[in-house]
């Protein structure tokens, strides 16, 4: 939601951290909300594009294989596992409903989520600088690659970003006295019950908040009014706060992961590559030097006992606050509890974007004269930003991007060779995000009139978001292979699973044809 109170840049000699001048003409209002959307529909633009090229991995089959059940069956679904999803889930059921299961279909809304977040995040930056920081954080947060990733991703977390940014621009807007009345806080309330009903550690906002309230020397009134704000969010947030903690054991396995190493929280949290991951940390290094310098001249320039009441909220503080606390806290947790993965503060990317459009714009400004020569060489330095997200950006839209998961390709196999009246059997030995069987739920096409031997549970009927199986063993005492003459085992982990079994009862393998990630095993008998 636009600002009609539009910010000038500071003039000559000024301060440009953490004081500047605003202007109140309201006319230019309506020419702010056309470039903020104008930005906003090229980072939709940049996620979509090739967005449904990766296959499908064990997160967005998760989401997909959720989605597409009955309404009954999602919520019995949610009362064991992925209550945190739950709302996205129930989203994503009414879109497939409309618009099919496909990658580009499913993906689609996080991409024009991600508009939303990117126009959002100029609207911000705008409420507290000048428009050329708000431009090159629009450039900055639409080509980020942790922001072009979940841009292209069928999970929430393009959701919970977008939420972020807008609970925050009302959050300034209140703190700065240019939004009042009850109905302001009853705004952030919602986004920030919102905000936790996309992804449970959203929560984690309330503490970054306080901070900016706090830096900002907010008055009591504003404390109160901000604390029954968030309180009333935390109470309308409870059943997925009290279900998301019951299940917190569904990401046991983090504890086997190496997601909070040092390179994997420095490099793939935000910025994807190495080199990127070196550029971003550079300029966020400059942008808290320029903090520093303007609060020190702050400091010299301010009147003896200056610490009245009320200042501006400082935009790198905010961003700092928003990329660090959550970041810390999970981090923290994660030496007691494993509760980290990079994506899980997914949330903050925002805030990276506008510290490095921070340290683009101060850099460029104390490195020339005018400000003609100031645009100059910001746009060279958003230009190399650019340059050093494309590897990542094209890397993320390969058929095999996401985990090197490649069932497109398994079920391309199997529908080149298999006939209607076949057998096929799933190698079940790998953790249930990686079996080949999602080949099954998620790229159908190939697996047409073939006979799912050892199935036992449905999804739409498990109380689990995958449908579970039997041994091949059992499949074979139960008589599943009766009347069966060809089998079709897809090999994930190993390349004999269940043909023991299947060799006691007549079969024998005849052929092999690789897929990404998976060998197909034809057996005849």
């Amino acid at each position: 939601m636009p600002t009609s109170a539009i910010p000038l840049p500071p003039p000559s000699g000024a301060t440009p951290g953490i004081l500047r001048l605003r202007s109140t003409r309201p006319g230019r209002a309506g020419s702010e909300r056309r470039i903020a959307w104008l930005f906003g529909l090229v980072a939709a633009l940049v996620s979509f594009a090739g967005s449904w090229i990766p296959s499908f991995w064990g997160d967005e089959a998760a989401s997909v294989l959720s989605a597409e059940r009955p309404l009954p069956s999602l919520f019995r679904m949610l009362g064991h596992v992925d209550a945190v999803h739950g709302a996205y889930y129930l989203g994503l059921h009414a879109w497939i409903d409309v618009f099919g299961a496909s990658p580009l279909s499913v993906r689609l809304p996080s991409a024009l989520v991600t508009g939303v977040l990117t126009a959002g995040v100029y609207f911000l930056v705008r409420e507290l600088r000048t428009r050329r920081f708000a431009v090159a954080a629009a450039v900055v947060v639409a080509i980020l690659p942790r922001v072009t990733y979940f841009g292209g991703e069928a999970r929430s977390y393009a959701f919970g970003a977008a939420v972020a940014v807008w609970a925050v621009f009302v959050l300034v807007r209140l703190v700065e006295g240019r939004a009042t009345g009850r109905r302001w806080w009853v705004l952030y309330g919602v986004l920030m019950a919102a905000g936790v009903y996309t992804f449970l550690y959203f929560g984690l906002l309330v503490v970054v908040h306080a901070v900016v309230l706090l830096q900002a020397r907010a008055s009591r009134q504003t404390f109160r009014a901000w604390a029954v704000a968030s309180g009333a969010a935390v109470v309308a947030a409870s059943p997925v706060l009290v279900f998301g903690l019951s299940q917190h054991g569904q990401v046991s396995f983090l504890a086997r992961s190496r997601a909070s190493s040092v390179p994997s929280v420095l490099i793939s949290t935000w910025f994807g590559t190495v080199w990127f991951a070196v550029l971003g940390w550079g300029l966020i290094v400059v942008a808290v030097g320029f903090l520093v310098a303007d609060v020190v001249r702050d400091r010299r320039v301010a009147s003896a006992g200056g610490g009245g009441a009320g200042r501006p909220v400082s935009l790198t503080v905010l961003a700092l606050a928003w990329l660090l606390i959550p970041l810390g806290i999970l981090l923290a947790g994660n030496l007691v509890v494993a509760d980290f993965t990079p994506r899980y503060v997914s949330y903050s990317a925002p805030a990276a974007a506008i510290l490095l459009a921070t340290g683009v714009v101060r850099l460029a400004g104390a490195l020339t004269r005018t400000r003609r020569e100031a645009l100059v060489l910001a746009g060279a330095l958003l230009a190399v930003v650019a340059v050093a997200a494309v590897p990542g950006y094209v890397g993320q839209r390969t058929p095999y991007a996401k985990h090197d998961t490649g069932w497109q390709s398994v079920s391309r196999v199997v529908g080149a060779h298999a006939a209607p009246g076949d057998a096929v059997v799933f190698d079940e030995s790998t953790p249930t995000w990686m079996r080949p069987r999602l080949a099954l739920t998620t790229y159908p096409d190939g697996f047409r009139g073939l006979r799912d031997v050892t199935l036992e549970t449905p999804f739409a009927e498990a109380d689990w978001w995958s449908s579970t199986a039997y041994t091949v063993d059992r499949a074979v005492a139960l008589g599943r292979f009766d009347g069966v003459t060809r089998v079709w085992v897809v090999e994930a982990r190993t390349d004999d699973y269940g043909l023991e079994p299947l060799a006691r009862i007549g079969f024998e393998r005849v052929a092999w044809y690789p897929a990404h990630g998976a060998t197909v095993v034809e057996l005849r008998r």
